[in-house]
Order: C-alpha cells, then sequence, then structure tokens
C-alpha cells in the first residue's frame, strides 16, 4: 500500500527553498534537505524532482498573492478597492521578494495555470464594479484596465523589492494609478481621494 502523502512536508520543502533562495544559497536537491529531517526521496515522492519543485515554487508566488487579494475587503466604492488591490500585491511582493521573482520566470511551468490566472480576475471584477457605479466609461475593457493597473504596481515594485531604488519610489502608484483611472472616466478629485484611501490599506513597514 503506498503511503498517504504528508502535505505538511511538501510545505516545509517549499518554505525552505523559499528560505534559500531569500539567503542567496546554493539551491540543490541535498542542500534542500539538510537540515529537515526528510530525505532526498522526498523531493521525488512531492514533487517528482528539483524541476517540480520549481514548479511548485512559482504556484506558491501566485498562491500568496491570491490569499492576500482575498483579504482585501469589498467596499461601496470600487475605485477605492482597486487601489487596496494594489497595496496587497506591492505587500506581497515586498513580503515575498525572491517567490516574487520566480512567479514571473516563464522559463518555468505553472502546477495550475487557471488559479494564477485567478488571481487577475479580482482586478478584473473589481474595475467591473466600478464601470456599475458609473465610476469608469462603459467602453472600457476591464481586462485591459486590470493589465494596465497590475503593470504599475508590477514595473515600480519590481524596481524595489529586487532592484535599486528605494521604497518611496512605491508612493508613485498613488498619481500612477490616478492618471490611468482617470483616463477610464473618473473624476480626478473623487478618483485621487479613492486610490489614497486604498493605498493606505498597505501593511506598515519599517524602511
Amino acid at each position: 500500500m503506498a503511503r498517504t502523502k504528508d502535505p505538511a512536508v511538501r510545505t516545509l520543502l517549499v518554505e525552505r527553498a523559499a528560505q534559500m533562495l531569500r539567503a542567496r544559497e546554493p539551491l540543490t536537491l541535498r542542500s534542500l534537505v539538510a537540515g529537515t529531517g526528510v530525505s532526498t526521496m522526498a523531493v521525488y515522492t512531492y514533487f517528482g524532482g528539483m524541476d517540480g519543485l520549481w514548479k511548485a515554487l512559482r504556484q506558491e508566488g501566485f498562491t500568496r498573492l491570491g490569499s492576500g487579494f482575498h483579504t482585501v475587503e469589498t467596499s461601496s466604492d470600487a475605485v477605492r478597492d482597486l487601489a487596496a488591490l494594489s497595496a496587497s500585491y506591492v505587500d506581497n511582493a515586498l513580503d515575498h521578494p525572491d517567490l516574487y521573482r520566480v512567479m514571473f520566470d516563464a522559463s518555468v511551468d505553472l502546477e495550475d495555470l487557471e488559479a494564477a490566472d485567478a488571481t487577475l480576475e479580482y482586478l478584473v471584477q473589481a474595475v467591473r464594479r466600478a464601470q456599475d457605479e458609473g465610476r469608469f466609461r462603459a467602453d472600457v475593457d476591464p481586462l485591459e484596465l486590470a493589465i494596465q493597473s497590475w503593470a504599475i504596481d508590477h514595473g515600480l515594485v519590481s524596481l524595489v523589492a529586487n532592484g535599486p531604488l528605494p521604497h518611496s519610489t512605491l508612493e508613485h502608484c498613488v498619481p500612477m494609478l490616478t492618471a490611468l483611472f482617470v483616463h477610464a472616466g473618473d473624476e480626478p478629485d473623487r478618483c485621487r481621494a479613492s486610490v489614497e484611501r486604498g493605498w493606505a490599506q498597505r501593511v506598515p513597514r519599517e524602511m
């Protein structure tokens, strides 16, 4: 009879790999299991080998992003919620910079592409709600605007989480998102106030 897989072992190995990436330690089969109490065979049992582990790491980045998006409360102001999702996106990247980098490594397949795509759907739905509220024009493509919003978040946080620029660079998100949403039809002053309220949902951290 085959032994039942223990999800705790899988989580242990994913967390261990993430820690090694963070510490810039060489990630090999033996170095991964060193000190964990599990054998190298566990990597094959749970991931099918190191290639499977990399897939799991990439997927874990999207899983954590989705979990963060799920905690963003829906308010009566969809533009505020869009900015709050941006805040959550930035926080996720800063909290997990190495997983964040692996998330966008297209040389590694994802375990569940639909689950990764579902993270973008949070933004798409917020855009649609903003249209229903009369904040954005009806002719705005929700997917395109969601992608543009994501691109702003990704571009800025990539320059901070794994790049050369200071954390203060992230404050450019507010005027950039405001400009994007005003272009989509929102009223400038109201838009800025909504974006600032959403951005204020970021987790406080030391710079």
